[in-house]
């Protein structure tokens, strides 16, 4: 679910921002470090960045002769998230189908539960639909729901997971 990551970057300042007696180079490598790690969303190996720990070391700046920017090389510790099969996670509903339910869990938005992998629920329509149990169990919007991983798929263009998951086990469901 969660990995502590060590992760070498490159942080790429113009000159102009640098300042000319060159107290403010960490100020300067941190903030554009923080902007990068937030664009860059997730990977295929590491999962979605959730975030940056510690800068532990910045390197020797060099100067990009194309375009005059500065590059440090840095190492930082942060934290990813990433979900795994077999793994039992919880996830909020966002949606619901007459085929099942998508589900958030952390970062991932499209963890799909099929109405096939929950076991002794049934589609109800009133008003707002809903799978419910014979014991009046509900899984609507909103609802928390503990589930396992059935498998992951990373979609590269748009840098995130979509996962498929089951209640099929011990003490899974809705709660």
């Amino acid at each position: 679910m969660f990995i502590k990551v060590k992760l070498p970057w490159n942080v790429m300042i113009p000159a102009e921002a640098m300042d000319p007696n060159g107290l403010m180079i960490q100020r300067a490598v941190l903030i554009r470090l923080l902007d990068a790690f937030a664009s860059k969303k997730a990977t295929k190996d590491l999962g979605y960045f959730i975030a940056l720990k510690n800068l532990e070391e910045i390197g020797e700046g060099r100067i990009r002769e194309t375009t005059g920017e500065i590059v440090f090389p840095v190492v930082f510790s942060g934290i990813t998230f990433k979900m795994f099969k077999g793994e039992i996670v919880h996830g909020v509903v966002r949606q619901v189908h007459k085929s099942g339910v998508f589900l958030r869990c952390g970062p991932c938005e499209n963890v799909y539960l099929s109405q096939y992998k929950m076991p002794d629920y049934d589609y109800v329509v009133q008003g707002n639909p809903l799978f419910m149990n014979q014991n009046m169990s509900r899984i609507q919007i909103g609802s928390t729901v503990r589930f396992i991983v059935l498998d992951i798929q990373w979609k590269e263009a748009e840098k995130e997971f979509i996962a498929l998951a089951s209640l099929e086990g011990n003490n899974l469901g809705p709660f």
